[in-house]
């Protein structure tokens, strides 16, 4: 052994600190026969010359570069030619890492942005999905509202992967649905008839496009039509009076199903 390389030699836990590498990664490297300390003490304790420390310099880049262990000791005998080709492989799973994570903090900011205003779309695109008479305030007044349930996120998340297209196939149930309530009203179906029940159904699972809603939580939308003077304008041009017929319906719906609509709560 070289006098300069036995004066330089350290101890695990020095190279440790050194690589900034626990020790318990040292002797898994060790054991796997990939860097081990070449040196000896006059004690007879193994350590790391200055060879072994550059080896495992070499180590420890190619795993942030995310090489597997295993290729790692042909790799650093490797021709050139080899090198440069694991060196590659490795650049081009970087840059497909890079896109995926790109998709993902894009994913994230619709995330943010949906809840902040619920429907990401310009006025012109809610009008077309949602008809002419579509309030785009109804989005931010909602989330003011409801901003901090479980229902808002879920409704934000759904909202923040979908396009024009989307939204346009998501809201058609909820279209049909309203357009069967105008209909059922006008050819005088009483609430809490087997067919207004199943009006009162097929309008819950339509809501479900937006999130997963019970039936005391559509007890409470309903009570939204007829309060909220938005709503009952948006109801009553498909025929009138149909913002309140639709809560009578949905509400005797709930109260046959053991849900008393006066003190139904949000779940």
């Amino acid at each position: 052994m070289d006098v300069s390389d036995r004066e330089s030699a350290e101890t695990v836990g020095a190279v440790a600190r050194k690589l900034c590498l626990s020790i318990r990664t040292l002797h898994h490297w060790d054991q796997l026969g990939i860097a081990s300390p070449s040196g000896r003490t006059l004690g007879g304790y193994r350590e790391y010359l200055p060879a072994d420390v550059a080896r495992l310099r070499r180590v420890q880049l190619l795993r942030d570069l995310g090489v597997p262990l295993r290729k790692i000791p042909a790799l650093l005998n490797a021709t050139a030619a080899d090198r440069r080709l694991e060196m590659k492989l490795r650049q081009e799973e970087l840059k497909a890492k890079i896109r995926h994570l790109q998709s993902v903090e894009a994913t994230v900011a619709r995330m943010l942005k949906a809840d902040e205003v619920g429907v990401l779309l310009s006025a012109a695109e809610q009008q077309d999905a949602f008809g002419a008479s579509w309030d785009p305030a109804w989005g931010p007044s909602a989330r003011e509202q409801w901003g901090d349930s479980a229902q808002w996120a879920e409704y934000a998340e759904r909202s923040a992967l979908r396009t024009a297209d989307d939204w346009q196939r998501a809201v058609a149930p909820m279209q049909e649905v309203t357009d069967a309530f105008a209909l059922a009203k006008r050819g005088g179906v009483i609430p809490g008839s087997d067919a207004a029940n199943v009006l009162a159904e097929d309008h819950r699972a339509a809501m479900g496009e937006y999130f997963h809603c019970t039936l005391s939580m559509q007890v409470l939308m309903a009570r939204r039509y007829v309060a909220e003077a938005g709503f009952t304008e948006y109801y009553d041009q498909f025929e009138p009076g149909l913002a309140e017929w639709m809560k009578l319906v949905i509400d005797a719906h709930a109260r046959a199903k053991g849900i008393e609509p006066d003190t139904a709560a949000w779940e």
